[in-house]
């Protein structure tokens, strides 16, 4: 197992398939973009199976969920997600997007196996959307969530970042438009993972203040606290259930001590966390002709020297030179 020196045991693997992206959101990437990795760096499709593979059958890796960048950019991503869900033991297979060209192939990919999907949308504002990621593609998001949902990508969930006197007032229209549609929505507190270094905490919307705007039109009830695990949603029943919503507090209410979390970038180098300053190599002894014991024994030692959590609090606390397009969510 992928299991660390405090115990912690990764089932959940994340798997970034490119580091592009068709949008600019502002607390990812500047306007212009990124210096996006060359095609020769990426892992190929069979590389990515291939890793993928070890870590179900040799691993104890239960899910994967792809990500990018934009996955939906990786043109391989059907036949990705074919490949993954035949694998033995089948793990559950899901996909975070930005839902632009979702519309296209949520049908195929949910033929493929795909269990399901998050969608991020910050906004129900098509002008609001377009001054956040640069692009004026609100119709194609909400298009693509509607497919997800008809192709039986459920639940369909909404991932939204609230950011101070930008969308922070939508809060309540945001789980208003998710309980109608029967979405389920997560709000995730902003990261200190945008290629501009411009996050500050005094900037952020915290978990507490996510709350307190939900609890000016809802009635919110914790869920089970025994049934969350290492989920990173905390979740709350609105208006009585069964309806959720979901707080992920990443920087105020950290999670570290239960996370199974353990990620792959694109160009083939495993993260154990978001915030990590250190990553390994295993593309390069992939292609230098490693077997398949060789690789589990690399990622083993990868993982075990995971810290005890991200440390945003630390004095000594250092943004990762990556942005979050470049690790994968």
């Amino acid at each position: 197992m992928l299991r660390d020196s405090f115990g912690r045991v990764a089932t959940d693997l994340r798997v970034s398939l490119t580091d592009k992206c068709n949008l600019r959101c502002t607390y990812c990437m500047p306007p212009e973009g990124l210096d996006w990795l060359p095609t020769a760096q990426l892992l190929t499709a069979d590389e990515i199976v291939r890793l993928v593979r070890v870590g179900v059958e040799r691993l104890g890796i239960t899910e994967v969920r792809y990500t990018g960048g934009e996955p939906l950019l990786r043109r391989e991503l059907v036949d990705i997600v074919t490949r993954t869900t035949a694998l033995e033991p089948r793990p559950q297979v899901l996909l975070t997007t930005n839902g632009i060209g979702l519309a296209r192939v949520a049908e195929p990919l949910a033929r493929a196996g795909l269990d399901r999907v998050n969608v991020s949308l910050d906004t129900l504002d098509p002008a609001t959307f377009k001054r956040l990621a640069h692009r004026d593609r609100h119709a194609d998001v909400i298009e693509g969530l509607a497919a997800a949902d008809a192709a039986g990508l459920r639940p369909v969930k909404v991932n939204a970042v609230l950011m101070r006197g930008v969308n922070d007032h939508e809060a309540v229209p945001l789980l208003r438009f998710c309980l109608a549609q029967g979405y389920e929505l997560r709000f995730i507190e902003q990261m200190p993972l945008d290629a501009q270094h411009g996050w500050t905490r005094e900037g952020m919307i915290t978990a507490d203040e996510i709350l307190e705007r939900l609890s000016s039109a809802f009635d919110l009830a914790p869920d089970d606290l025994e049934q969350r695990g290492s989920a990173p949603a905390e979740r709350f029943l609105v208006d009585g259930g069964p309806a959720r919503v979901g707080v992920i507090g990443s920087v105020t209410r950290p999670f570290c001590g239960a996370c199974d979390r353990v990620r792959l970038t694109a160009d083939g180098q495993v993260r154990n966390c978001l915030f990590a300053t250190e990553e390994s190599d295993l593309k390069s002894a992939m292609r230098a002709g490693a077997s398949d014991d060789d690789l589990a024994a690399r990622w083993i030692a990868a993982v075990s020297r995971k810290r005890a959590g991200h440390g945003i609090d630390d004095p000594s606390f250092l943004q990762p030179s990556r942005p979050m397009s470049a690790i994968g969510g």
